[in-house]
């Protein structure tokens, strides 16, 4: 069995504790490292989901790992009746609760913390589920899957946005350069949290990206399961639907 990747080797916590704790402190500088880390580039790739759901007009929507709440006010302009959010990190929630609030947009959506391996949803309840840069943090990725298969409606779409790994030269060296060495850096001048960072590096490197990762879907449950690389391959959007 391979060895999960977790933010803290020195831990004896499970992974989801250590990411919620993560997390936890990252929070108050995730959205400015996210556009640091990225050159702002990981806005575009969030809206890429928004265009995605654009022409399906889904009512309601599950954010999952929604963190500051990023693509949940994205999704807003779809007009849906509902906008539900949830993550395991009540700090990152918090940060999201004040930015919809700011937008006046609390009818619409709400966030509040649950486990994506365990959603607190009844079934087929959702029209489209969203996920950006959180499946390689599940604890158990076909536990998660499944959950997301169960309140997905029959018909529903899910989409996730994750990081994947750039396969040309000389931009994969120059991206796992960046990734393995830049990036804890920054994480650590501005975070001090240097291991976050490091995680990140780790995580994406054992993620099941492209191929892999639409094989565990249709194992799921899910078909119509398609793969997009974005920007060389750095990140890939997979969409998949539910019979």
């Amino acid at each position: 069995m391979k060895e999960q990747v977790v933010p803290y080797n020195e831990l004896t916590l499970s992974k989801k504790k250590q990411v919620e704790l993560m997390f936890d402190k990252i929070a108050f500088r995730y959205d400015l490292m996210n556009r640091l880390l990225s050159f702002g580039i990981d806005v575009s790739w969030r809206k890429k989901i928004v265009k995605k759901l654009q022409p399906l007009q889904p009512k309601l929507i599950l954010d999952i790992a929604t963190g500051t709440g990023d693509v949940a006010l994205m999704l807003a302009p779809l007009n849906p009746t509902e906008i539900v959010g949830i993550d395991i990190s009540e700090e990152m929630l918090e940060i999201g609760r004040r930015k919809i609030s700011e937008k006046n947009l609390q009818s619409l959506i709400s966030l509040q913390q649950a486990d994506s391996e365990d959603i607190p949803f009844a079934n087929n309840k959702f029209d489209a589920i969203t996920v950006a840069f959180g499946v390689r943090n599940f604890e158990n990725l076909e536990q998660g899957l499944s959950e997301i298969y169960r309140v997905l409606k029959p018909g529903g779409c899910f989409v996730v946005l994750e990081f994947s790994k750039p396969k040309s030269f000389p931009f994969k060296q120059l991206y796992d350069f960046y990734f393995k060495n830049v990036c804890p850096l920054l994480g650590k001048w501005i975070t001090h949290e240097k291991e976050a960072y490091d995680y990140l590096h780790r995580s994406v490197n054992a993620f099941p990206e492209g191929e892999s990762f639409l094989l565990i879907l249709k194992k799921t449950g899910f078909n119509q399961t398609e793969c997009k690389p974005l920007s060389f391959g750095i990140s890939s959007l997979y969409t998949a639907r539910k019979s």
